[in-house]
C-alpha cells in the first residue's frame, strides 16, 4: 500500500478518537456542564448530523480543490473546533463546535475514501479501505480508551486538547506526503444520478442500520460498565480497548475478504452480530461475559461495516467525486439515529443493547424483503 495512504490513516485516527471518545466521557461532561447524560449523548448525534450533511456538501465544494488542499483544510478546521470545545463552558457552544468538527471530518473522510481507492488497482479497494479505516480501529483501541483515561485523570477537556494536538502531525503529514492532484471531474447531475440505483440505495440503508446499532450501544457503554456490571470507572477504558481490539480484527478481515466474499461475510456475520447485542443485554451483570462479548462485537460490527463501505464504493463507481460522500453519509445517518434512539431507552441501562439487536434484525428483514444482494446474499439477521 502506498505511503500517503498511511498518512491519511493517521488523520483518520485523530478524527476517530474524537468521534468515539465521548463514550467514556459522557458522565463527567454532563456533570460539568449541568445537563443530563441523555442530553450529553446528543453531542454524538450532533457530530453525526454534521457528518451526514457535510459529506456531500464538502465533497461538492471541494470538487475544484486539489486533494491535498481539501484534506489539509479539513484537518485544520477540525483542530480549531477542538480548541474551542476544550475551553468553552457552554453546552450549546460545545454542541455547535461538534457540528463544525463533524463538517470538517465529513469533508476529510469523503475525500480520503475516494483518494484511497484511487491509489490502488480496482480489485484492491477493500484492502485500501482497510488501511484507511485502520485509523478508526486504532482510535477505538488506543485513542478512545486513552481519551477516557485522560478524562478520568485530568477532566474531559484534556481529551479535547489531546485530539487537537494529534491533528498537528496529521496536517504536516498531509502537507508533505499527499500528492497535490486534482480530483476526477464529472457533472454533478450525473454523480447525484447514481443515487437512483436501487442496489446502491439498498446497501446504504443496510450500512446505516448496522452503524446505528454500533453507535447506539457504544455511546452509552459507560453506564452499563459502571452500572449493571458493577465495575469502577477505569474499567470503561478496558471495555473500550476490548471493543477496539475486536474492531481491528474485524476491519482486517473485511479488507482481506470483502472484495470477493462480501456476500458470505454479511450472511454469516449479520446473525452473529444480532445475537451478540442481545447477549450483551442478557449478560450485562456478569463482567467477564460482558468484556468478552464486547471484544466479539467489535470484530463483527466493523467486519460488517467495512464490508458495506466497500460495497457502497463499488456500487457508486459512477460518481468518482461523491462516492466517498455517499458512504460517509450512509454510515453517519446511522450514527445519528442510533444514539438518539438509544437515549430514549436509557431507563434500563441495557436498553441500548436490546435496541441494537433490533436494528440489526431490521437490517436483516430489509435485506430479505428488498432482495438486496450486494455481490450475493446479504442477510444480516
Amino acid at each position: 500500500m502506498p505511503l500517503p495512504l498511511y498518512l491519511l490513516a493517521l488523520a483518520v485516527f485523530a478524527m476517530g478518537t474524537s468521534e468515539f471518545m465521548l463514550s467514556g466521557l459522557l458522565p463527567d461532561l454532563a456533570r460539568d456542564l449541568g445537563v443530563s447524560v441523555g442530553a450529553a449523548g446528543t453531542l454524538t448525534s450532533a457530530f453525526a448530523v454534521g457528518m451526514v450533511i457535510g459529506a456531500p456538501l464538502m465533497a461538492v465544494l471541494a470538487r475544484r480543490w486539489s486533494g491535498r488542499a481539501g484534506l489539509l483544510a479539513s484537518v485544520l478546521v477540525f483542530l480549531a473546533a477542538h480548541v474551542v470545545g476544550a475551553v468553552t463552558d457552554s453546552f450549546p457552544v460545545l454542541l455547535a463546535v461538534r457540528v463544525a468538527a463533524a463538517l470538517a471530518n465529513a469533508g476529510f473522510l469523503a475525500l480520503a475514501l475516494t483518494a484511497a481507492t484511487a491509489m490502488v488497482p480496482a480489485d484492491r479497494k477493500a484492502r485500501a479501505l482497510a488501511v484507511l479505516l485502520g485509523g478508526t480501529t486504532a482510535a477505538t483501541v488506543a485513542g478512545v480508551p486513552g481519551g477516557a483515561l485522560l478524562g478520568t485523570l485530568a477532566g474531559w477537556r484534556a481529551a479535547f486538547w489531546a485530539v487537537a494536538v494529534l491533528c498537528v502531525p496529521a496536517a504536516l503529514g498531509i502537507l508533505r506526503g499527499v500528492p497535490d492532484s486534482r480530483p476526477e471531474r464529472a457533472s454533478l447531475r450525473a454523480e447525484f444520478g447514481v443515487l437512483r440505483a436501487p442496489r446502491l440505495v439498498r446497501v446504504m440503508v443496510l450500512a446505516a442500520l448496522v452503524n446505528a446499532a454500533t453507535f447506539g450501544a457504544l455511546t452509552f457503554l459507560a453506564p452499563v460498565v459502571t452500572g449493571p456490571a458493577g465495575l469502577s470507572a477505569p474499567w470503561v477504558s478496558v471495555a473500550l480497548v476490548l471493543f477496539g481490539a475486536g474492531s481491528c480484527a474485524g476491519i482486517a478481515l473485511a479488507g482481506r475478504l470483502a472484495d470477493r466474499h462480501s456476500a458470505r461475510l454479511l450472511a454469516i456475520g449479520g446473525p452473529l452480530l444480532c445475537a451478540g447485542w442481545a447477549g450483551l443485554a442478557a449478560l450485562a451483570d456478569r463482567p467477564a461475559a460482558l468484556l468478552v462479548l464486547l471484544l466479539v462485537q467489535g470484530g463483527l460490527a466493523f467486519a460488517l461495516g467495512g464490508t458495506l463501505i466497500a460495497r457502497i464504493l463499488y456500487e457508486a463507481a459512477g460518481a468518482p467525486a461523491l462516492a466517498g460522500a455517499y458512504a460517509t453519509a450512509a454510515l453517519n445517518a446511522g450514527a445519528v439515529a442510533g444514539p438518539s434512539s438509544a437515549a430514549l431507552v436509557l431507563e434500563e441501562p441495557t436498553g441500548p443493547f436490546l435496541l441494537s439487536a433490533g436494528l440489526v434484525a431490521v437490517a436483516g428483514a430489509f435485506a430479505l424483503v428488498s432482495g438486496s444482494r450486494p455481490g450475493g446474499p446479504a442477510s444480516t439477521c
